[in-house]
């Protein structure tokens, strides 16, 4: 069985964006609706082989199944990206919204884990993730306790003008 699937899925880590990328223009309309459909109906949705054989589909690929399949009916196509695929510097600076130069002095600094290949660096897309996810938890933690101050000072909502009365 997986002979086959090597066959029918290339199974190289680092694929090319051409072969990860599900685009909604490879589809006509007609399908992605008859999908749509078929997902949003109750019950669960399972697989049938040309032998007849029934298998569902567990609950965690059929969520991602249904997202995909969302987003690709939006019109707006999807790329899969494994865990441990690597970024170069620019791509990873790119992913996150910052400067190559503020990634790599992070880098530098031991905020993000990376390994090297001849002179470059590369970064690892599950400690871009991490580092995402910490950087987001802490920037809502201190604007969360900056709200906190705002109410606790009665600075929230302006009090009304009683010079004029």
């Amino acid at each position: 069985m997986f002979a086959f699937l090597t066959k029918l899925v290339d199974c190289n880590p680092m694929l090319s964006t051409a072969q990860n990328r599900l685009d909604p223009s490879d589809f006509d309309r007609k399908t992605l609706e008859s999908l749509v459909a078929t997902l949003a109906r109750p019950g669960h949705v399972s697989l049938l082989d040309q032998e007849g054989k029934r298998t569902e589909i567990p609950d965690a690929f059929y969520r991602h199944l249904v997202r995909i399949l969302g987003v690709v009916n939006t019109g707006r196509a999807v790329i899969m990206i494994p865990e441990d695929e690597t970024f170069t510097t620019q791509a990873a600076a790119n992913f996150i919204g910052i400067s190559r130069q503020y990634l790599v002095n992070l880098l530098e600094k031991g905020h993000i884990p990376f390994h090297t290949v001849g002179t470059h660096r590369r970064i690892k897309f599950k400690d871009l993730l991490e580092y995402q996810k910490h950087r987001d938890a802490s920037r809502r933690k201190a604007l969360d306790e900056l709200a906190s101050k705002v109410a606790s000072a009665d600075l929230y909502f302006p009090k009304e003008d009683q010079s004029s009365e």
